[in-house]
């Protein structure tokens, strides 16, 4: 009775709109519950939208989702669950009970893992692979009349803006730039894609000089990992945080008279340029080491950016996996997430401050040695 007691006040909260802090099992439950009564892809998208995971929905959990899902739209706002939980703690299941390492088995997991980073991925050859983005975003209806002094809440209402796909190289496992850019980012109304997540190497190099301990245990599928906490500090730091453009406005005046200034046609023009936004931050975040091979699995990195700057937050959740290519075995890069919070009126003259946030998906596939 409790559970459907649970099941009917979640459903009641959602018909009201009102936004649910949930677990994966409510989740499943949820939706379930919206598959017997029949509802339609529309339905449940609209409900999904209300949801806000208080743990990380992993990708088996997700897959184990998609019976229950009635079409593309649904499909997505799970997709956009999974993004905005992708840096969350798993839900209980998934920590084992046993205990902490001690300070020389810790020790030796990291040895591990640098030996994997320098002596193992330094090795893979150059690689081609297919790169989708797909990129969710919200309105930018988050306004309030204090320019740089007040935000109010995220939109909850994410929306697929775009998706591409392209064919990039990776070499020593990390992804190579590719052709410049042309869009005019900025201009077209939306900031620029994000790229590649810092190498791996220097993440590890940097968090093992600064502030490492472990965290906790971790399944991610069938393996066992462990978690490090770490925390760089931004004079040590190499993480960039990187985007196009954002608009500055500058105004040209005539000259006031006795300090009161009548305008005048003409007299006053603005111009108004597109610059890029780049600055070097600290981060801090968590690897997830194989405690046996020291292969890392996982790394999630978060910038410490100040309520000042055009970007306002930046997380990154990169995924690695066993991929086989012509018949060896590589940890090639299998998908990464990307959340952020931005300015998009950057320094304008605007009267109103409105902030927008970004999701983005990015996953890897088909990768084929470079001839």
């Amino acid at each position: 009775m409790k559970h459907c007691a649970w099941v009917v006040f979640l459903l009641a909260a959602m018909a009201a709109n009102a936004a649910t802090k949930i677990t994966v099992d409510q989740l499943k439950e949820a939706l379930v519950s919206m598959k017997q009564a029949g509802k339609s892809d529309e339905d449940v998208a609209t409900r999904l939208k209300t949801f806000e995971l208080s743990e990380e929905l992993t990708h088996s959990a997700k897959n184990g989702l998609l019976p229950y899902l009635p079409g593309d739209q649904s499909n997505e706002q799970i997709l956009i669950l999974q993004a905005r939980s992708a840096f969350l703690a798993p839900p209980a299941s998934d920590v084992p009970s046993a205990p902490a390492p001690d300070a020389t088995a810790q020790k030796a997991m990291v040895d591990k893992a640098f030996d994997f980073v320098n002596k193992t991925t330094a090795q893979f050859p150059l690689m081609s692979a297919s790169r989708m983005t797909t990129r969710f975003q919200d309105d930018v209806t988050n306004a309030s009349s204090s320019p740089g002094l007040v935000v109010s809440g995220p939109n909850t209402y994410v929306r697929l803006a775009n998706a591409q796909v392209d064919r990039i190289e990776t070499e020593h496992g990390i992804e190579k730039p590719g052709e410049k850019d042309k869009t005019p980012w900025g201009q077209n109304g939306l900031i620029s894609d994000p790229g590649p997540p810092p190498p791996l190497g220097t993440l590890l190099q940097e968090a093992s000089a600064g502030k490492l301990a472990f965290e906790r245990w971790q399944m991610i599928g069938d393996k066992q990992v462990a978690v490090f906490s770490f925390a760089v500090d931004k004079k040590k730091s190499h993480y960039d945080v990187s985007y196009c453009c954002f608009p500055k406005t500058d105004t040209a005046t005539g000259v006031a008279a006795m300090g009161t200034f009548v305008p005048v046609p003409g007299e006053i023009q603005s111009v108004t340029t597109y610059r890029p936004y780049k600055k070097t931050a600290g981060y801090h975040g968590e690897l997830f080491i194989e405690p046996q091979s020291g292969t890392v699995d996982r790394v999630i990195a978060i910038a410490d950016l100040k309520p000042g700057d055009y970007v306002h937050q930046e997380a990154i959740r990169m995924d690695y996996t066993p991929t086989v290519v012509d018949g060896t075995e590589y940890v090639l890069p299998l998908d990464h997430f990307l959340a952020n919070e931005v300015v998009p009126g950057g320094e304008s003259s605007s009267s109103a401050y409105s902030v927008r946030h970004m999701l983005f998906y990015v996953a890897y596939a088909n990768y084929r040695m470079s001839k």
